[in-house]
């Protein structure tokens, strides 16, 4: 343990070993992984195959666990023992980098739908703001119809003298 000097001093001794948590998680979801698959399932198949065929046709003293297999109920239990904890720590785990990510989608989805309303209030300030604008088209429109009124001939107007 390193002494930092901004956290108390650890008084008198520690009866339990220190481990690191970090560590011993990552460990225990490699087992779970490991005992989630296939080859996990092969594997202990053989072993118990190979030790019921060793112990019931095996002569003699090379027997070491006879017909009730009493020593492989006691190893198979065992093993269940220690990998139902690591699949729970392992499941643990996960749910808390579910958690962790959930959170981060939902802070996401949040400054998206502030985006799109935000995005929604321009677009509509736009459409107001081109109201009043004169459009190219109209403009066009407009200096034809001025271009015409240029291009015809004028007649004379009539004068108010009598």
């Amino acid at each position: 343990m390193v002494d930092r000097l901004d956290q108390p001093r650890q008084r008198g001794l520690r009866l339990r070993p220190h481990y690191d948590p970090e560590a011993f998680g990552q460990l225990s979801e490699r087992i779970a992984r490991f005992l989630g698959t296939a080859r996990f399932l092969v594997y202990m198949t053989v072993f118990v195959a190979v030790w019921v065929v060793w112990n019931a046709l095996f002569p003699g003293e090379g027997k070491f666990d006879p017909y009730p297999f009493i020593f492989l109920t006691l190893m198979l239990s065992l093993q269940a023992s220690y990998a139902a904890p690591l699949i729970l720590l392992a499941q643990n785990r996960q749910d808390d980098r579910d958690r962790i990510q959930t959170d981060i989608d939902r802070a996401a989805a949040e400054r998206t739908q502030a985006d799109l309303e935000y995005l929604t209030r321009e677009i509509a300030a736009l459409r107001i703001a081109l109201g009043d604008v004169a459009t190219r088209d109209y403009v066009r429109s407009e200096l034809q119809r001025l271009l015409e009124d240029l291009q015809q001939p004028q007649s004379p107007e009539p004068s108010d003298a009598p």
